[in-house]
């Protein structure tokens, strides 16, 4: 009898053991398995269950949360929905996030470890964070102007402070309310079909995950790299450039929309935006010299982080004289962001430097300790005396060139025009483009640097151009950004 009893308690010692090996394998070994199995709840109910951490603009949350009193309880609302949905993006119970509420998810819903009182707190307590907050650089009233100057036309405006490389503004139109996208009604599904389907394209992000071609606000990269190059060394003496230009290697003409383009000076050709001069200048400063100038403002970078990931600009790395050429002046293969183009301008604007540009300025907890203080990196696009010359250059453009509709009393402006083409044989309503910074008078520094993209598919092709649609624009946002 007692054998049995032995071989019994040997048996249920061994069932015992098995028991915990598998509730150790369950728990331990195929935990986060078990954790990102779509059929698991728990993970989605725990996250809801608290209200999200807000983003602040001046200081001011442009977020909130509603207590739904449904499993997945608290849902996302936004103020001025779809004036700051290029920044925040959306936060969504069934379609994930984007944006701002993407790449500083961590913060937002209480899951970076940072906000966290001590190390290894939560592993111990198991223990929830409230939602930190998202401080970001965007100024209300230059993200406003920017928004009232494309009064919902196809575009795109980017503003940075040269000199920190802050965002002020980041504005993609038209624009949705990301609001619709938060909860888990049958309307929210209804509205992510629309909005998909919308061939406007809402949810794009134009300002920094479109990418265009640039048109003559290139030709800023040009005269930089033409200039850093030794290919001109005098802004007034003739450059011998025909009018046509006939491409290298091939039987097709270039001309240009303005008279007086023949042999003109840099400074010329750049007040008055000459195709012809700007297209052989390319060609004779070379590939080399053209592509390292263009990678030191920022195009072909892939890993640009605002944090939102930012779509690369292009300058291809190979190409023959023709091609090179056409992209001197913005044409080809080449295209650019308008934050990438805010970037030149800055470049410009801060002695041939450019400071990384980045959207939040700090992360805190929610009572407002400090989390994380956001920096930039620098890097030298140009020469100081290089810069020099483009900022009198841009100076000239907006005081008696093709960018007079951007001038601010009391204030330098410097500005470039550029009008894009595009589609089959060119066929396309060209592009608007402006990029400016302003300075005020008394000011030691410029305050602003602007990047205007109009579409506008609407319009008359022979009403669009740089600076009579884009530049009006950049005014505005420039007069915003001085004010504050």
């Amino acid at each position: 009898m007692t054998r049995y009893i032995r071989h019994a308690a040997a048996f249920c010692a061994l069932l015992l053991l098995a028991l915990l090996v598998n509730a150790t394998r369950v728990q331990v070994v195929r935990s986060d398995a078990l954790d990102a199995n779509p059929a698991n709840r728990r993970g989605a109910i725990v996250r809801f269950d608290q209200p999200r951490g807000d983003i602040l603009v001046d200081g001011r949350p442009v977020t909130g949360s509603r207590d739904t009193g449904e499993q997945l309880r608290y849902e996302r609302t936004y103020k001025n929905g779809p004036l700051y949905a290029p920044v925040t993006g959306f936060a969504s119970q069934v379609y994930g996030t984007t944006f701002l509420e993407s790449a500083e998810d961590g913060i937002l819903s209480g899951t970076d470890p940072m906000l966290a009182p001590l190390p290894l707190w939560n592993d111990l307590t198991r223990a929830q964070n409230p939602g930190g907050r998202v401080e970001t650089t965007i100024k209300a009233a230059v993200q406003q102007a920017a928004y009232a100057g494309l009064g919902g036309k196809r575009g795109a405006v980017a503003a940075i402070e040269p000199s920190s490389g802050k965002i002020l503004a980041l504005v993609s139109a038209p624009s949705y309310d990301p609001e619709r996208l938060s909860g888990t009604r049958r309307s929210v599904a209804d509205s992510w079909a629309e909005l998909n389907s919308d061939a406007s394209k809402p949810m794009l992000n134009r300002a920094i995950r479109q990418t265009y071609p640039p048109g003559s606000t290139f030709k800023v990269v040009t005269a930089a790299a033409a200039l850093d190059s030794g290919a001109v060394t005098d802004l007034d003496a003739p450059t011998k450039s025909p009018n046509p230009f006939t491409l290298p290697g091939t039987s097709t003409q270039l001309t240009n929309e303005v008279d007086g383009c023949t042999d003109a000076s840099l400074r010329y050709a750049f007040q008055w935006s000459c195709n012809t001069v700007f297209a052989k200048l390319g060609a004779d400063t070379g590939l080399g010299p053209m592509l390292g100038t263009a990678r030191s403002f920022g195009f072909n970078d892939r890993g640009l982080k605002i944090p939102s990931s930012v779509a690369a600009s292009n300058f291809d790395t190979s190409m023959d004289r023709a091609q090179l050429a056409l992209s001197a002046i913005g044409q080809y293969d080449t295209r650019a962001t308008p934050l990438q183009m805010a970037m030149v301008s800055a470049a410009v604007a801060n002695g041939g430097i450019v400071e990384s540009p980045h959207l939040v300025d700090r992360t805190t907890t929610d009572d407002g300790d400090v989390v994380d203080t956001k920096g930039a990196t620098s890097r030298q696009a140009m020469n100081p005396g290089t810069a020099m010359q483009l900022r009198e250059m841009m100076t000239q453009v907006v005081e008696e060139g093709t960018g007079t509709n951007a001038a601010i009393p009391d204030a330098t402006v410097g500005g470039k025009t550029g009008t894009a083409q595009h589609g089959i044989d060119n066929t396309g309503t060209p592009y608007a483009w402006f990029i400016s910074w302003a300075q005020a008078e008394d000011a030691g520094q410029p305050a602003v640097a602007v990047a205007v993209v109009v579409e506008d598919a609407s319009a008359d092709r022979g009403d669009i151009s740089g600076g009579g649609s884009a530049a009006p624009i950049a005014k505005a946002v420039m007069e915003a950004a001085l004010a504050h």
